[in-house]
């Protein structure tokens, strides 16, 4: 039995990102699949006052069960409204990869769909996103489509070499399949580990630079697609004090370099309206817990590690809206 994201008291993207490229900010779009993490996003978003996109993976709607998200999603606008602002909120599937699992979750009350198609041909990546826009739309919910391939591995998706977005195919792109808004590659990466030590110069200090990201990209594609909502997935920064609390309480993370925050910043001015953050709130949580699971090593109560974690997560998330993407005070 379907239902639509309105009866669940969603948003579409549509509205959001108008706003957001007029506005010269970027929607948060933050990953999650377990009650701390959403009770951490929709806290940070209420504080701020901004509008949020709920992100999914393939992996994540396995892992909660799509029942259990569906109410989740539910529950969080309730939940928004009872902490005392109501804010746009959209549940997104991030990096769908068939035509099957996108209709799936526009019937369970998505509100948003990407279908990740850029493992294909160009001429079949058209023709796949096509079809997922004309259901969705026949149901009110919008599309984001992918050209140009990320690096790094997420959940189900993996990928050894990026491939940038090429200028030239996004105009027949965008008007052959319909779509809402437009995925790119300019340089960003999945995962904690973005970027090997050789593609990385290092500082006086020893701390790893990582390349910058192709700003003449993103400008030749928005002078194609003047206003036309662009995404950025890949583009969690990887806090170097989490990387560092997590190693010093057993962990083994290994030359992890994320995006700089400041040339997120600046791409959330462009035309970039949706910025995606998942590794950093991993990142966070982990940190946490594992400091947790240090100094009190009789603590056995979920609670008394996995709060602290939600804790971290919300301060980074409110940190991300006011700071980074620029979404404070938007909703």
């Amino acid at each position: 039995m379907s239902i639509s994201y309105k009866d669940l008291g969603l948003v579409n993207t549509k509205e959001m990102f108008a706003k957001a490229v007029e506005g010269g900010y970027a929607i948060p779009a933050y990953n999650f699949n377990n009650m701390e993490q959403l009770q951490a996003i929709i806290q940070a978003c209420v504080e701020t006052k901004s509008p949020v996109i709920l992100q999914v993976s393939s992996g994540a709607r396995k892992y909660a069960n799509a029942t259990l998200l569906k109410n989740m999603a539910r529950g969080a606008v309730e939940y928004a409204k009872e902490l005392g602002y109501e804010i746009p909120i959209c549940l997104h599937l991030d990096h769908g990869d068939t035509f099957e699992l996108c209709k799936d979750c526009i019937d369970s009350g998505f509100s948003s769909v990407m279908i990740d198609g850029s493992h294909h041909s160009f001429e079949e990546n058209i023709a796949l996103t096509k079809k997922v826009v004309e259901y969705a739309h026949a149901n009110g919910v919008t599309v984001e489509g992918e050209l140009g391939v990320l690096a790094g591995v997420e959940d189900d998706v993996v990928a050894e070499k990026s491939h940038y977005t090429k200028p030239e195919e996004v105009i027949e792109f965008v008007s052959k399949t319909g779509v809402d808004s437009l995925a790119i590659s300019i340089g960003t990466s999945h995962g904690a580990n973005k970027f090997t030590p050789a593609q990385c110069t290092r500082n006086a200090d020893g701390v790893l630079i990582p390349p910058p990201l192709r700003f003449d990209i993103l400008e030749e594609i928005e002078r194609k697609l003047p206003g036309f909502p662009i995404v950025l997935h890949g583009s969690s920064s990887v806090p170097q004090e989490h990387v560092e609390t997590i190693n010093k309480f057993g962990g083994a993370m290994k030359d992890a370099v994320g995006i700089p925050e400041e040339q997120l910043r600046k791409a959330a001015k462009s035309a970039v309206c949706k910025i995606n953050i998942d590794s950093d709130g991993r990142l966070a949580m982990t940190a946490a817990i594992r400091k947790v699971f240090a100094e009190k090593p009789a603590e056995f109560d979920p609670r008394k590690y996995l709060g602290p974690a939600r804790d971290e997560l919300k301060k980074l998330y409110m940190h991300k809206n006011i700071n980074v993407l620029g979404s404070a005070d938007k909703a």
